[in-house]
């Protein structure tokens, strides 16, 4: 985690200057760093903080426009190609806001239920992936307005979710191998005509 240095605000922009440090070593000028699982670029950095602009898209799509100085942020840097995936395929680009609706702790876990738009949950699935706050989390269940997920006492303590109640927002990321999926099922184009459907995804253990 890191935490929010400064905010200059525009009309419909801004840009942001968060303390840190495990993410800044071997950092350089156009290196992208999530926060809060928002993929942004890092304009300026020391040893000890990095600016990023956010643009209006961002500031439309997340979180992030709720942000003030002081706050606590998840940091993550980009996957280097042959390190090991520690979660699922994350790109740090934001489909919607959700809400979190509650919150149980069940015996080590905490589990929490966040309501989501329907664009997110279409591709949501029980023992699938799905990017909160830029955490690769497991689906435990899907609900018809809201999903729920669980967190052990590591992320608890290592990410901004940890310290999240209901009320509070997050946001969400959907399966890109989902989209991926639904696209090709869609194709309608004559010239293109896929080979993929329904019957070969199970024949080749994908569903």
């Amino acid at each position: 985690m890191g935490r929010v240095r400064s905010i200059k605000r525009g009309a419909q922009s801004f840009q942001i200057e968060v303390n840190a440090r495990q993410v800044l070593d071997d950092v350089k000028l156009g290196d992208s760093i999530a926060i809060n699982g928002v993929c942004l670029t890092v304009t300026a950095y020391d040893g000890q903080h990095f600016s990023a602009d956010v643009m209006p898209e961002t500031m439309d799509k997340t979180t992030l426009k709720h942000l003030q100085p002081g706050a606590c942020v998840n940091l993550e840097r980009a996957v280097r190609l042959g390190d090991r995936m520690g979660g699922h395929i994350v790109q740090g680009h934001v489909d919607a806001t959700g809400a979190i609706k509650n919150k149980e702790k069940r015996d080590i876990a905490i589990v929490y239920t966040i309501k989501a738009p329907a664009d997110v949950l279409r591709y949501t699935v029980p023992k699938g992936s799905i990017t909160v706050d830029g955490i690769s989390l497991t689906v435990i269940d899907v609900l018809p307005d809201s999903f729920t997920v669980s967190l052990i006492p590591h992320t608890a303590r290592q990410t901004v979710l940890g310290l999240k109640e209901p009320g509070d927002y997050v946001n969400l990321e959907s399966d890109i191998l989902g989209r991926y999926i639904e696209k090709l099922l869609k194709t309608d184009d004559s010239r293109n005509q896929s080979h993929l459907n329904l019957g070969f995804l199970a024949e080749n253990g994908f569903i």
